[in-house]
């Protein structure tokens, strides 16, 4: 994708990789909006980077993604990059009874019809762009699950299925689908599990935010990065595309 000159928002853009991304985008020259539900959070992110501006929007809710579309709309006429990039990660333990219901909903919310509501939201603007992005947060969890996120782990799934369609869809059209697949990176997405001693496995946020970069950069539909990479290389081998390709031909 073209790496300058944009309008950008950043869903889920007042911590982690959102934060990161944001903060990298805007070095490079562009006008980036942070959005997320928290206003006091994204007031001090936008405070430490001047210039930067922030919308609030939940995207765990429908009313919520409309209204912060026609908002941006009439603020960022030219918006033309949207980063899906708000999610939950929660743990469940189907084998061990009760499964928190609210916990659930919060994560099928905010995953799977947070990331197809913001795209159908903010689809109408970007079309009327001359170039236009929309950049969908998967996870290298998509390709292959981790059992004590089998939630997370199918939404991301979904997210990656999503965005292969949705690429096809709008293949017409001056939009471009990206799929962001992160490996396990040090942000607070997990920090209400976080398991201690493996903490540091995960690769440094400065560290990851700048390969992503460069795989944005060059142009590839699926800018994974370290474990997600292998992962996303085994599933999606040529086979696997053939196949999609006699599907979508």
């Amino acid at each position: 994708m073209r790496m300058d000159g944009n309008t950008i928002l950043i869903t889920g853009g007042s911590s982690g990789i959102g934060r990161g991304l944001a903060e990298a985008f805007q070095k490079r020259g562009n006008k980036v909006i942070i959005g997320g539900r928290t206003e006091a959070r994204l007031k001090e992110v936008a405070a430490a980077n001047p210039g930067m501006e922030y919308l609030v929007v939940d995207c765990a809710r429908k009313e919520s993604i409309e209204a912060a579309a026609a908002e941006a709309e009439r603020r960022w006429p030219g918006l033309n990059v949207v980063f899906n990039n708000a999610g939950v990660q929660k743990t469940f333990d189907f084998a061990g009874g009760a499964v928190d219901e609210r916990a659930l909903e919060e994560e099928i919310d905010t995953n799977v019809y947070g990331v197809v509501r913001v795209a159908a939201a903010f689809l109408p603007l970007l079309k009327r762009q001359r170039e236009a992005w929309v950049v969908n947060t998967s996870s290298g969890l998509a390709f292959v699950p981790m059992a004590v996120f089998p939630v997370y782990c199918a939404t991301k799934a979904f997210v990656h299925s999503f965005s292969m369609s949705l690429r096809v869809q709008l293949k017409e059209t001056s939009v471009r689908v990206v799929e962001l697949a992160p490996p396990y990176v040090a942000t607070e997405l997990d920090r209400d599990h976080k398991d201690r001693a493996s903490a540091h496995q995960a690769m440094p946020l400065a560290e990851y935010v700048a390969a992503a970069m460069k795989e944005l950069e060059s142009g590839a539909d699926e800018a994974a990065v370290g474990f997600a990479k292998m992962g996303r290389d085994a599933v999606m081998n040529d086979k696997v595309m053939g196949i999609f390709a006699r599907l979508n031909g």
